[in-house]
């Protein structure tokens, strides 16, 4: 149940990474409140999965298989919504996004004794790979220019729309270890900014949010034991999360009806709302 209603009727939302456990939360609201929500995700059936829960609860969604890194599938996808509903989108959440391994050290710090250790394995900076550093920033980065490039056109020929990227706490202090993550979100950050001040004529808003600690699919193994304890990395988020715990996805949704409602935040362009109970303003002492 979404905190608050804004009145979405008649509008189209599109989000990628629709089928994750956050941009599943975001696709939900946005239907709540009277929007049609294309649900896109790479897997068809997660997609589909969600856009049917959506249905199930009243709703109106449909779900379509798209590569934020191909953008002939999100031209299709265009195509679909319009055949479907009869209008070009109104709303675009980008949540496609992820990290990969070889874009990742396995220690947070790099040794003195370092190259006297060279028979061993080792992960820091000195093993990061081109195919995980490239991965990370094509698939954020990247894959949310494309999408605005492709979603975005029919806002400007209607003088009006929302576009709401999803960035990361990582943008702002990157963290220990995920080093392609960290800089890929903080580009996206710069992106936004960037958009949203071409955007600003057009009556297209351009704005992020920035979630601080969620468990998700991606994360839960890094950041919880078998038998549900934290790991030892879960615990140093926690103690530096002055509210004490890790994010609920329903938490994001009133950031995202704000942005996405233009009768609420029309003047609101250029912005990064941080969602983190409070990570972003604790020092740490």
């Amino acid at each position: 149940m979404v905190p608050f209603k804004v009145n979405l009727e008649g509008q189209i939302a599109a989000v990628t990474g629709g089928g994750g456990v956050l941009c599943s939360e975001m696709s939900r609201a946005l239907a709540e409140c009277g929007a049609k929500v294309a649900v896109m995700n790479r897997n068809i059936e997660t997609a589909s999965a969600v856009a049917g829960e959506i249905n199930k609860a009243g709703g109106t969604a449909i779900g379509i298989s798209i590569d934020v890194l191909k953008p002939e599938s999100m031209e299709k996808a265009v195509e679909i919504i319009k055949k479907e509903w009869n209008g070009g989108v109104d709303i675009l959440i980008n949540g496609a996004g992820g990290n990969h391994p070889k874009g990742t050290t396995g220690a947070e710090y790099l040794e003195k004794d370092y190259f006297e250790k060279s028979g061993e394995k080792l992960s820091t900076f000195f093993e990061l790979e081109k195919e995980g550093m490239e991965f990370v920033f094509n698939i954020n980065l990247l894959g949310t220019m494309f999408a605005s490039q492709i979603f975005s056109k029919d806002m400007v020929k209607k003088g009006k729309g929302s576009i709401i990227n999803i960035s990361s706490m990582a943008a702002y202090s990157p963290l220990t270890k995920v080093a392609a993550y960290s800089g890929a979100k903080a580009a996206v950050n710069n992106f936004t900014q960037w958009l949203a001040v071409h955007f600003s004529r057009t009556g297209v808003r351009v704005n992020a949010i920035a979630p601080g600690f969620f468990l998700t699919e991606q994360n839960r193994s890094l950041l919880q034991n078998e038998d549900g304890t934290p790991t030892t990395r879960s615990t140093k988020i926690l103690n530096n999360i002055p509210m004490g715990h890790y994010g609920d996805p329903s938490d994001l949704t009133g950031a995202v009806l704000w942005l996405a409602d233009s009768r609420s935040s029309k003047y609101v362009t250029g912005i990064i709302v941080p969602v983190d109970g409070g990570f972003s303003a604790y020092s740490g002492v």
